[in-house]
């Protein structure tokens, strides 16, 4: 009996280790899934945000977001698109173990007690999830000069090609 006891907690724990979840472009299924959502704020205005996988790279999650503004502004018949906001969010999964200490005592009757409790917890997980949010807002004809404003078909050749 004992000796199964030592595999059984090796493979629970090795079960909760949480492992890197694909990065795809793709639309999200559902809260904090990786993938794409956006919603439209006004005609040609849009807040797009794509949540990347556990560990993905930064450059990566903001190149999906990027990717799906151009998709947008080209299927709705625009040219570019302007960058107005843009942020990227890291969702949790901090480096580095943690450790907490906690202290109590009580009374009762003539007798006391203290207690003390540490706990220490490690990240298995590779790492925090990254979103990237963009505020943004398309427009038809010449491209406006400015470093923030995109070509959106351009973008959809160079980021597509990466991805």
């Amino acid at each position: 009996m004992k000796r199964l006891i030592l595999p059984a907690l090796a493979a629970l724990t090795l079960g909760a280790c949480e492992t890197p979840q694909p990065m795809a472009y793709q639309p999200g299924a559902g809260p904090n899934t990786v993938g794409y959502s956006e919603h439209r704020i006004e005609p040609g205005r849009y807040h797009i945000a794509f949540h990347g996988a556990r560990g993905a790279p930064s450059r990566t999650v903001e190149d999906f977001a990027l990717r799906r503004a151009a998709d947008l502004a080209v299927a709705e018949g625009y040219d570019w698109f302007r960058v107005y906001d843009r942020t990227l969010v890291e969702d949790g999964g901090g480096q580095g173990p943690r450790v907490s200490l906690g202290v109590g005592n009580t009374s009762f009757g003539g007798h006391s007690a203290v207690g003390l409790g540490l706990g220490t917890s490690f990240n298995l997980g590779g790492g925090p999830a990254m979103t990237a949010s963009l505020e943004v807002l398309m427009g038809k004809g010449p491209r406006p000069a400015g470093g923030d404003v995109y070509d959106a078909r351009g973008v959809q050749q160079s980021i597509g090609a990466r991805i």
